[in-house]
């Protein structure tokens, strides 16, 4: 049983009977930078759990998700890399049965890292990477819902490419969203219990707020599936890996992530949570979300584990179109906090997003950070705290964030690179941003709903853009003549690091927990 401890006997002390600690990451979907009221003064609803879990770790304020798309994000977070590096560019999101897996045989893994250094490592949720399904013939299937129908589950199970084959000793997930993109199963251990075979009905799946229902594709499903209560099952999944490894074998530290689908389309909140928030669905929806973290944390207390645990939260990338319309419009609820863009959109909007750490007695409590960093970072942030030397080969685009965890003030990173929807490119020195492309770079803002937030191009004729994040954060004046110099210096820096094949340091030491404890204590 771990060691509980009062308060005032030494910021060391919670994990002095663990050499390395437990680590979970929730991993939220659609969340965008104006979600949570730890982030957004303004917002329509409370996020309590959230906001605490800020107040006892830190909260950083210039986090960004690798991609303005799920699939590729998630790519980023369990490789350490940007998309680019595996397919030569962008990349889209899986539907029906759609892979191979982004995360190719050979390549080191968030999970597989954490297995070399002793971990008993868990998936739970959504996976939406690329998976290898074959059918009666042994070929592999494309994307597409009517392929849906044509795999043959004994040839295509146990998965070449799932996640017991991509770093994890355990995993409940699906393939795609869980409620947006059929096919809709359950995945096992790299088995489909019950296979897709009923067409889906969204007349079956109870809808709290009409117009909400919106994304929730028709295809094929497994009986029994679930689609209101997803995250719930999720969470039950997580927890049963976490309380059932603490029985068996509590000596060896377990890795853990809780893939949840909200704030992703449609938005189907749990019954439980109707009527939460007075912001809708959606703010019901985000409500169960904090309320989950909640769970999660409540349940490192109840296993006295809760101070030799590190916490991470995170998103994938910025808001829905449709959900930052409607929140605007109906709860005067802006869920890109400001930013100009959403979900899809190389502006900030689509990929600012919050990130927050928490582990209590060794980073430092109350800490707002204003540190550039990317999704990306997790993995060499997580191979700082547990010793792992990264080769150079390696999670190309990570670089570690523990320093800044720890209360270090000076800059980390001297540059960032982001994907929109097309996978074109954004760079950050600094305060200064280029896009190297001409307008949002994901969706188009001249007819539609997003019609009423476009803004007047003052540089019509330049292909791509230039803001000083400083003095214009919602991206207006685009000094792409005005300041050829930066400009130059930006699309140089760029093409320097899509051909290096990297944009993190080469040689990259751990600190290691040695270190950190040294830390902690001063």
């Amino acid at each position: 049983m771990a060691m509980r401890v009062a308060a005032g006997l030494g910021l060391v002390a919670g994990i002095a009977t663990a050499e390395l600690p437990n680590i979970v990451i929730i991993y939220a979907d659609d969340l965008g930078f104006g979600d949570l009221s730890c982030y957004n003064p303004e917002a329509a609803y409370e996020t309590p759990r959230l906001d605490e879990m800020a107040k006892e770790g830190i909260r950083f304020t210039d986090a960004h998700s690798p991609s303005t798309i799920c699939s590729p994000s998630r790519y980023g977070l369990f490789s350490g890399q940007q998309i680019y590096r595996v397919t030569g560019r962008g990349g889209g999101a899986f539907e029906g049965p759609g892979g191979p897996s982004y995360l190719r045989p050979g390549t080191l893994t968030l999970g597989g890292m954490l297995q070399e250094k002793g971990y008993r490592t868990g998936v739970f949720g959504k996976w939406h990477v690329g998976l290898t399904w074959l059918d009666k013939d042994g070929k592999r299937l494309g994307g597409g819902f009517d392929n849906s129908l044509l795999i043959d589950y004994e040839k295509s199970t146990p998965l070449v490419d799932g996640p017991n084959a991509r770093g994890f000793d355990e995993s409940f997930v699906t393939p795609n969203c869980p409620t947006t993109d059929p096919l809709y199963i359950y995945i096992e251990n790299g088995m489909v219990p019950v296979p897709a075979n009923q067409r889906y009905d969204r007349s079956q799946t109870p809808n709290p707020g009409g117009k909400w229902r919106w994304d929730n594709d028709l295809g094929w499903m497994a009986p029994g599936y679930e689609f209101v209560n997803a995250d719930l099952l999720f969470f039950e999944k997580t927890k049963e890996f976490i309380t059932q490894h603490r029985e068996e074998t509590p000596e060896q530290p377990f890795f853990a992530v809780f893939s949840t689908q909200i704030a992703h389309a449609p938005v189907l909140p749990a019954e439980e949570f109707y009527g939460k928030t007075d912001a809708g669905p959606r703010g019901d929806f985000v409500y169960e979300l904090d309320a989950l973290v909640g769970r999660v944390l409540d349940l490192l207390e109840e296993l006295e584990i809760d101070e030799e645990t590190l916490v991470l939260f995170n998103a994938d990338n910025g808001a829905e179109i449709m959900h930052v319309d409607w929140m605007r419009q109906d709860h005067g609820h802006d869920p890109s906090g400001g930013f100009r863009g959403v979900k899809r959109d190389g502006w900030e909007g689509g990929h600012r997003v919050p990130f927050i750490a928490r582990w209590p007695g060794m980073i430092p409590a109350g800490q707002v950070s204003a540190q550039m960093t990317n999704t990306t970072d997790i993995m060499a942030t997580l191979a700082s705290v547990v010793g792992y030397e990264l080769p150079d080969d390696a999670a190309t685009d990570s670089f570690d964030m523990l320093p800044a965890m720890m209360g270090e003030k000076e800059p980390i990173r001297e540059h960032l690179l982001t994907q929109s929807f097309r996978g074109e490119f954004q760079i950050r020195k600094g305060d200064w941003k280029y896009l190297d492309h001409a307008g949002s770079g994901g969706n188009g803002y001249d007819k539609g709903p997003l019609h009423k937030y476009q803004l007047p191009e003052d540089e019509p004729e330049a292909p791509g853009q230039l803001y000083n994040l400083a003095v214009d954060p919602g991206e207006t004046r685009n000094l792409y003549f005005k300041e050829e110099a930066k400009r130059k210096e930006l699309q140089a820096l760029l093409e320097e690091l899509k051909k290096s094949g990297r944009s993190a340091p080469r040689g990259r030491q751990p600190l290691g927990m040695d270190k950190l404890k040294a830390m902690a204590a001063h």
